[in-house]
């Protein structure tokens, strides 16, 4: 089931996608279907919970450590983020004024879908909800270096849209073989697939609980394939995750 968050009529909504069209599970309106046109979408957490915890990794595929010359980490190289950075489908990431390269990460997101600690290998798909597609801005003329991302470079407000769906985990038999791709206005500038991940999901998510503690609508943001390009205000980029969705978002000038 693919289900989203949406505000509509002066209000947020749960819904799920019912032929084509936005079918809304708010008890005054459940049934009630709208266009995707007719919303705003809203990153597809809840029901499931908000994020508490969003966890993002740095060259988690080993043709984009080549391509920034870098060796593939031997431990999952992971920075948090905030929840201030996530948007929604069809929304705008603001470029900030004299940046030099800021760059779009077509990433497969985890969606935590239970409380998880010690959490074996083995046992992983259990706590796990749902996925979306997301798209991780990054701008380089903040990085410090490639293995310590700062604040500015990863947790600015915008930075990070989600969507449009949350798939359930159960409607996604392996996560670890989905086709991944970037268009700017329309012409593919990135390509990969999850079976290229240096740590895959389960693996990722024994590591983390090893030490710390996931709950529900906690984010795993597993990492990009190679091919990043520079986005100008005004570009629409689209990144898109077999069985997932397609993540519209549009680039933008500070107000």
């Amino acid at each position: 089931m693919k289900r989203a968050r949406i505000a509509w009529a002066g209000a947020v909504h749960d819904a799920i996608e019912r032929d084509g069209q936005l079918e809304l599970l708010t008890p005054a309106f459940k049934g009630r279907r709208l266009s995707f046109d007719e919303v705003v979408w809203l990153p597809p957490l809840a029901p499931v919970a908000r994020a508490r915890t969003v966890l993002a990794l740095g060259l988690n595929y080993a043709d984009h450590a080549k391509e920034l010359a870098f060796k593939p980490p031997t431990e999952p190289l992971a920075f948090a983020k905030g929840e201030a950075s996530l948007i929604g489908h069809r929304a705008f990431t603001v470029r900030p004024a004299g940046v030099q390269f800021m760059h779009y990460e077509c990433e497969l997101a985890v969606v935590i879908g239970r409380t998880a600690r010690r959490v074996r290998r083995s046992d992983a798909p259990d706590f796990i909800a749902g996925y979306t597609v997301a798209n991780d801005y990054a701008i380089r003329d903040y990085l410090e270096n490639w293995y310590r991302p700062n604040l500015r470079v990863k947790n600015r407000d915008s930075c990070t849209p989600l969507g449009p769906w949350l798939v359930d985990a159960a409607d996604v038999p392996d996560p670890m073989n989905l086709a991944l791709s970037t268009t700017v206005n329309g012409r593919v500038t990135q390509s990969g697939n999850t079976r290229d991940m240096v740590f895959d999901v389960a693996t990722l998510i024994e590591y983390f609980t090893s030490f710390m503690t996931l709950h529900p609508g906690d984010l795993i943001l597993t990492g990009t394939p190679d091919g990043v390009v520079d986005c100008q205000p005004g570009d629409v980029v689209v990144t898109a995750i077999e069985g997932i969705g397609e993540l519209h978002n549009t680039i933008t000038t500070p107000a």
